[in-house]
């Protein structure tokens, strides 16, 4: 249903008393009084609602503040997370490192020990290789270097 329609046929026979009641409240003081001061009030009405603290604003700062405080401590949780994985990485290899060293150490402490039984194992052949006599004709030669020194 069109607007017209439910205002009726004759639109034109509206408009007409609507020219004739304003035509009318313009002639009259005590009307326009009235009128003035119900446009007053709801100025004053208007004024004061559109001045008044809002509880939707302070609620959306609330929400504001939230929504920065979960971001931040999600970011806290997400460097810690990082810095956590950094450090265990640098944990690893600093294991590794060590453990690398000892094993030189080790490795030089049995290439050391291996050494020096060479060195006694040759100093053991240089004993015998220089004796001019065997051990089983070690006395015999002590009873001719006697013999030669008399």
């Amino acid at each position: 249903m069109r607007f017209e329609q439910k205002l009726g046929n004759n639109t034109g026979e509206s408009e007409e008393r609507t020219a004739r009641e304003f035509a009318q409240s313009v002639e009259d003081p005590a009307l326009d009084r009235v009128l003035s001061d119900f446009r007053a009030s709801v100025h004053a009405w208007s004024d004061a609602l559109y001045n008044r603290p809002r509880p939707i604003a302070a609620a959306s700062n609330r929400a504001v503040w939230r929504k920065a405080a979960a971001w931040s401590l999600g970011s806290m949780l997400a460097f810690g997370a990082a810095g956590g994985g950094v450090f265990e990485y640098r944990h690893r290899q600093e294991t590794v490192r060590i453990a690398a060293t000892r094993e030189a150490q080790q490795q030089r402490a049995l290439a050391e020990e291996r050494e020096r039984e060479a060195e006694k194992e040759l100093a053991k052949v240089d004993n015998d290789v220089a004796r001019e006599v065997p051990n089983a004709m070690e006395p015999l030669a002590q009873l001719m270097t006697e013999d030669e020194s008399q």
